[in-house]
């Protein structure tokens, strides 16, 4: 009858620190750098502050331009805001006049 006899090896002990090791390695860097990780939370914060601003400013471009819609309503067309409107359609100018056009966007 044959025996085996087997040399004890150190590497046994190692296993199962190993693979603890390699899945929480794992799951920490997704937890970090994943879809919903840490890293994008704070992108996404970071995200959110840039396009409230843009939408203050978006707000406020609209209600200069409602302002300016009230001045030509029915009723209540003011004849400077007419004129300008006619002059800038028309593309004209008196001769004794300087016209100074502005291609901003807030320009009134």
């Amino acid at each position: 009858m044959w025996t085996k006899q087997r040399k004890k090896r150190r590497s046994g002990a190692l296993i199962v620190p190993a693979l603890a090791t390699v899945f929480l390695s794992y799951f920490g860097f997704h937890a970090w750098h994943g879809e919903f990780g840490i890293y994008s939370s704070y992108q996404l914060v970071d995200r959110k502050a840039e396009l409230e601003a843009k939408l203050a400013g978006l707000r406020g471009e609209r209600h200069a331009l409602e302002a300016r819609g009230l001045l030509l309503q029915d009723g209540t067309i003011e004849k400077d805001m007419l004129d300008e409107q006619a002059r800038r359609a028309l593309n004209l100018t008196a001769k004794d006049e300087v016209m100074i056009i502005r291609s901003d966007r807030n320009s009134h």
